[in-house]
């Protein structure tokens, strides 16, 4: 059995958690704050398909539910692993924590998986940003 190295960016957004679920549940509405899939995000038949960063992926969200559970996974259409983004949203008093784990890919310099935790710490300043606005 093999593990991953792991990295969870959060970000504390000052609205009610369910609310932060509710908006970030819907995946169109990633491309208002998710860079890396957001733009390009489009369903296709009964699947999501993007851009992502190294060519074109599908996405499979996970379904809608009452804890606040967004994982979603990721594969690259000319085959590869599936990379599995683990997503919460959970009650912070009034407001919501949002957090992400990444799990360091094969191969991933120290670099690489430093810049892939900065995206992310970005694309979640961006949904808070939006939400709080």
């Amino acid at each position: 059995m093999t593990t991953s190295e792991t990295r969870t960016v959060t970000v504390t957004i000052e609205r009610p958690w369910t609310e932060v679920y509710d908006f970030a549940s819907i995946p169109l509405n990633f491309q208002r704050w998710a860079s890396g899939l957001g733009g390009s995000l489009r369903k296709v038949g009964g699947e999501w398909t993007a851009q992502g960063p190294d060519g074109p992926v599908r996405v499979r969200f996970s379904e809608r539910n009452g804890l606040g559970v967004l994982d979603h996974w990721v594969t690259p259409e000319g085959g590869g692993a599936e990379i599995y983004v683990p997503l919460r949203v959970v009650a912070n008093g009034d407001g919501a924590e949002v957090s992400l784990t990444l799990f360091r890919g094969a191969g991933r310099s120290d670099e690489d998986f430093a810049a892939d935790a900065d995206w992310v710490r970005r694309d979640l300043g961006a949904l808070k940003a939006l939400l709080e606005a």
